[in-house]
């Protein structure tokens, strides 16, 4: 076939794609590329093989944090500049990047299916295309190069100054503005567990890259005039529901440990025990560092079912980590409250929400539910079959949230586990970071071609049902 007309075949089939369906092919590609580069001599050692290179790229353009190889020690330095740039491409938005692209890709396209796209990024909470893409991209730039001065000259003081300092803050403050939650030492943070500074900064960059570009843009424009009645009520809920849960979280963590006698917090002053306890709460969310040891051994049951519970949630629409979202949880809570008062409508903040949003948070909890607990089957089915050291319930349920809500925090089960076990990791970890719904909708328009607004057009007569 003539290079030319593979071309000319390529574009054609490119702008038949809808948007979830050019995500999720977008996604795939820079996966693949990344994986041939990290395979390469120049960016790994000779102990990092074909399927090390695409589990570690998945994670990285995921950006999930879970890893089968030593960052530090398996990685050159070439390769630890092509895991940041990765971590780059899918924080700050992998739907963003896409569309930014594929604008030079399907450039016949008519103006209705330009506007449609538009309209799907921002449904998706990305936002347009152009000038929202440059705001991003510069915010993001700006934090991290602002994370990664503090690092270096009040944070990682017991490393020489000079390049691998230098490195060292640059890599950590992508990693932690994008809620990746690689490292480049074994122990993530620990040795860094009572260093105020690092702790600070890095907490500070997880949350706003979990807040989202829609929540940092809203609080700098209205910096002047900072009033309750002059943010969005997204900016607001937002604000709200974060706080909440790092506050759960930190006072959760010390009162399990407190009550069950667990050996992560132990040894600790009240200050120290505390920071600990704010950092995991934050990291928990979806970063994935750690500045305390992390396995059954460490961690009582109770706090590994907090923390669980705080990755299923979190971050914010439009952030750079997973989970069902913060606003998913609130829209649910409000429909709870809403149901038990015997109200008809869902109100926050004396705003009615439609019953869209609110199905579509039911959706995504719903589908997520059912889709980590199919993991967790599958997980279990292959240990068994393959004969390999059995994981309890709750290492395999605790992993797979991991995964799929891209946070990274491991209790020792990922290397553990066979090819085909790190293989559903992986597609929870792809699933995790394009959205459950995206996921599916790419699929369901590729069977139904056609046919969506026909079906749109159908009423159906009501009738109740007992519930």
């Amino acid at each position: 076939m003539p290079i030319p007309y593979a071309i000319h075949r390529t574009q054609a089939w490119y702008r038949r794609l809808t948007i979830p369906q050019f995500t999720v092919v977008t996604g795939l590609l820079v996966i693949a590329a990344g994986t041939l580069l990290l395979d390469t001599p120049l960016c790994s050692s000779p102990r990092v093989g074909l399927w090390e290179a695409f589990f570690t790229a998945s994670s990285a353009v995921t950006v999930t944090g879970l890893s089968v190889i030593d960052i530090r020690e398996d990685l050159t330095r070439p390769g630890q500049i092509v895991l940041a740039m990765m971590i780059m491409v899918g924080g700050l938005g992998l739907m963003a990047v896409t569309t930014f692209l594929q604008g030079f890709v399907v450039r016949g396209t008519a103006l209705r299916r330009r506007l449609d796209r538009g309209q799907t990024l921002d449904e998706f909470g990305v936002g347009g295309v152009g000038s929202t893409f440059r705001g991003i991209a510069l915010t993001a730039v700006v934090l991290i190069l602002g994370g990664a001065f503090l690092l270096y000259v009040f944070g990682f003081t017991d490393i020489a100054p000079g390049g691998e300092r230098l490195w060292a803050a640059l890599f950590h403050s992508i990693s932690a503005y994008n809620n990746a939650g690689f490292g480049l030492w074994s122990d993530s943070l620990e040795t860094y567990r009572t260093n105020s500074t690092v702790n600070a900064v890095i907490m500070v960059l997880v949350v706003l890259g979990g807040l989202g570009w829609r929540v940092t843009n809203d609080l700098w424009s209205n910096r002047q005039r900072l009033r309750r009645r002059h943010l969005s009520l997204h900016t607001r809920l937002v604000l709200r529901t974060s706080g909440l849960l790092i506050l759960i979280g930190t006072l959760g963590l010390m009162l399990t440990e407190s009550l069950s006698r667990g050996h992560a917090l132990t040894g600790m002053g009240l200050g120290e025990r505390l920071m600990s306890a704010l950092f995991e709460s934050v990291s928990s969310r979806t970063a994935g560092f750690t500045t305390v040891p992390l396995s059954l051994n460490s961690i009582s049951d109770s706090g590994l079912l907090l923390v669980m519970t705080l990755m299923f949630i979190g971050a914010s629409p439009g952030g750079t980590g997973g989970g069902i979202k913060t606003t998913t949880v609130a829209a649910l809570m409000a429909a709870t409250r809403s149901t038990l008062r015997g109200h008809n409508d869902v109100v926050i903040r004396h705003r009615q929400i439609s019953d869209k949003v609110v199905l579509r948070a039911l959706s995504i909890t719903v589908a997520s539910l059912l889709f980590v607990l199919g993991m967790a089957l599958l997980l279990a089915l292959s240990s068994n079959l393959s004969g390999e050291e059995p994981f309890t319930f709750l290492e395999l349920v605790f992993t797979c949230i991991s995964a799929f809500a891209t946070v990274g925090l491991d209790l020792g089960v990922t290397r553990q586990l066979a090819p085909f076990g790190q293989f559903v990791l992986v597609m929870g970890m792809f699933v995790g970071r394009l959205g459950i719904l995206l996921l599916l909708s790419a699929i369901w328009e590729s069977f139904n071609r056609g046919h969506l607004q026909r079906e749109n057009r159908v009423g159906y007569p009501r009738e109740d049902l007992y519930v």
